[in-house]
């Protein structure tokens, strides 16, 4: 009882993908992206120096990075540890008792840690749907596309997919972003995922779609990502030593560095009030009143 040691296995490639039945396309307006089940747990079964580990961890990286400068929602899911009987319930017969409380289990491993805007999702069953709010989030901001990556392809990530299906929301199940116990359950997993809830594609090619859409909308193409690579370049930090709420003033970006991003942003035709800045000096802060929308954090 409990995850087997996974033996490693060539990741698929795109000429490894099955056919489709639908002709879906990314569009960042309607698509959130989900890395499932990334604990360290679930992640310890494999050789991390070995397929398809590392570039599991690439893709969803690379996919994550885009996300977030497309303002493309991001949720996680992750299960707790140290669950009570009657919340683990059939999980138990099937895969024993599961995560400890321990940190080295329950964290999301470190290449992949959430950022303050994420959402991290209680993860219970099989489906991210299940006892949880994704449905409901998803329904309350117009979201109707989910990008599926993470572990295990057979299981949760194809029951999320097939859940989708069920609530009209299209999947996109990438190919090279999902992990499982074998090639054949990895295979499996896609080819019921492009025959009868989803659509299977690799990492590049939502990165292609993205792209594509980006060139079709300039005005969107100013991020929450670019604000604050723009902000640390000016203070000559990676822009994660930056919290959304911190005070920018108290880290060092002075009047004369706020007034040449105040040049850049109308040069790039983004009108913003340099005193409303001051009184008001957070990244949270300036996204919404650069966009009039609240960043969730």
């Amino acid at each position: 009882m409990g995850l087997p040691s996974i033996t490693t296995y060539p990741m698929p490639q795109s000429s490894d993908l099955p056919n489709n039945k639908v002709d879906w396309k990314v569009d960042p307006k309607r698509a959130v992206l989900l890395i499932h089940d990334m604990q360290q747990y679930f992640i310890n079964a494999y050789d991390s120096k070995q397929s398809p580990l590392p570039e599991l961890v690439n893709n969803i990286k690379d996919l994550k990075q885009r996300c977030t400068q497309l303002n493309i929602p991001v949720f996680y899911t992750a299960q707790p540890g140290n669950q009570a009987p009657a919340d683990r319930a059939l999980l138990q017969d099937f895969w024993g008792s599961g995560l400890s409380e321990s940190i080295q289990e329950t964290q999301i491993i470190k290449e992949l840690t959430p950022d303050e805007s994420d959402t991290v999702l209680t993860k219970w069953r099989y489906s991210a749907f299940k006892k949880s709010d994704l449905l409901r989030i998803l329904q309350e901001s117009d979201k109707d596309q989910i990008i599926i990556t993470g572990v295990y392809a057979h299981i949760g990530c194809l029951v999320t997919a097939t859940d989708a299906f069920m609530e009209d929301i299209q999947s996109f199940f990438v190919a090279d972003a999902v992990a499982d116990f074998s090639e054949a359950d990895h295979q499996m997993a896609l080819q019921y995922a492009a025959t009868r809830c989803g659509y299977c594609l690799t990492t590049e090619a939502v990165l292609r779609d993205l792209i594509s859409h980006q060139d079709l909308n300039q005005d969107d193409a100013f991020s929450f990502s670019d604000m604050k690579i723009q902000i640390a370049n000016l203070l000559d930090i990676h822009p994660d030593d930056i919290a959304n709420r911190d005070n920018l003033l108290d880290i060092g970006l002075d009047s004369i560095r706020m007034m040449s991003l105040v040049e850049e942003w109308r040069q790039q035709g983004i009108e913003v009030n340099f005193m409303k800045l001051v009184e008001r000096p957070t990244l949270h802060d300036w996204w919404e009143m650069i966009t009039g929308i609240p960043q969730n954090t």
